[in-house]
């Protein structure tokens, strides 16, 4: 048996008939983009995590990109301001900084957690320093009071890149509602994904919510009268509607997930292999990844392939070393290295048999 890394079409079986139900109400209105789906969705995500407003736009990186366009535009940063980023982060947190003028401050992670350090963000503050961008990474809450404390202290603005922690919460707060801001991806391998490209931005914020609701319509509150140097950014109507059906049941998924790490996390005995931590509070994780390093992954990962289980590598190259960012090459981030060179994903998804489950942990442990 075959174990893929992430079997979306099962996944999205799950909830055929309701999505089949919405997709064809949305085919039969003749309404396609900024329709009725996409406020139900966005009152309801806004709802689901506690948040005031929630805009839905077309991606996880315009989400990003949104929420710097618009407090720039609002005068909360400018050309030149400095936001601190995780080092070991996906590029599209950097893209939206540098996408906007701004410039990315690299600060390494914890080697246990693989969020921002803490420890390591006071010696990076300037008086350009306008900007915290702490990443859920992995579905792991990065947020905690050190960093509250931070924020607070030094007058940041706090922006969580959401993409992979739909779910998860802090003290019973929801990411999505623990900073300024908050940007979401439902790339299809999320743990909500749609059917496509989607995002959304949440915040308590009404100017930002404003100003970035007519920034993602090509900086239009009118039709025809145009405040901003605006973008196309728009969540569409099917999308909307598949991602309304599929929020309903994010908890459960979740659970599921959280399942299947307890077992791996305990069950897996390999002493090759670096295993993630559990939080205390379970309430920390929803694991979109379940992410091991070793310092003999490509051995380890053409293993598991001749016994048929799909893997897969977040993210073999950092930023900072990418082609695109050729100005910060000089940079020695040996944690980010250290993680780049050695982190493999393994399998984990709501749809996992129990068979499934119990093959990954023998394989592995028979390494």
């Amino acid at each position: 048996m075959e174990i893929k890394f992430l079997d979306l079409k099962k996944i999205n079986l799950l909830h055929q008939q309701e999505i089949e139900e919405r997709i064809l109400e949305v085919y039969r209105s003749g309404w396609y983009l900024l329709g009725k789906q996409v406020e139900v969705f966005e009152k309801n995500l806004a709802g689901y995590i506690g948040a005031k407003h929630a805009i839905g736009v077309a991606n996880g990186l315009d989400a990003l990109r949104l929420i710097f366009k618009s407090y720039v535009e609002l005068g909360v940063m400018q050309e030149g301001d400095e936001i601190l980023v995780p080092a070991n982060t996906y590029i599209a947190s950097v893209l939206a900084i540098t996408d906007n003028n701004l410039v990315p401050i690299f600060v390494e992670p914890d080697i246990l957690t693989y969020n921002v350090n803490p420890d390591e963000i006071e010696k990076h503050l300037t008086h350009r320093t306008k900007g915290l961008m702490t990443v859920h990474l992995y579905g792991r809450v990065s947020y905690n009071e050190e960093l509250k404390n931070l924020v607070e202290k030094f007058n940041l603005k706090l922006i969580e890149d959401n993409a992979q922690a739909i779910g998860a919460s802090f003290q019973n707060i929801k990411t999505g509602n623990l900073g300024d801001a908050s940007a979401f991806s439902f790339y299809p391998g999320k743990n909500l994904g749609a059917l496509g490209d989607g995002g959304a931005v949440t915040t308590n914020d009404d100017d930002l919510a404003g100003c970035l609701r007519a920034v993602a319509n090509y900086g239009s509150n009118e039709k025809y009268v145009n405040k901003y140097k605006g973008l196309n950014s728009r969540l569409d109507e099917i999308q909307a509607a598949v991602l309304d059906v599929k929020l309903k049941y994010i908890d459960d998924e979740n659970t599921r997930r959280k399942q299947i790490a307890y077992r791996f996390c305990t069950e897996i005995l390999n002493k090759k292999l670096i295993l993630p931590e559990i939080p205390e509070n379970t309430d920390e994780h929803v694991w979109h990844l379940f992410v091991i390093r070793t310092k003999e992954r490509l051995l380890l990962q053409k293993y598991l392939l001749d016994n048929q289980i799909q893997t897969l590598i977040h993210y073999p190259i950092p930023p900072h070393q990418q082609k695109c960012y050729q100005e910060f090459s000089h940079l020695s981030l040996p944690v980010t290295e250290k993680i780049h060179r050695e982190v493999l994903s393994l399998p984990i998804s709501p749809v996992m048999s129990d068979g499934e489950i119990e093959k990954i942990i023998t394989v592995v442990n028979q390494y």
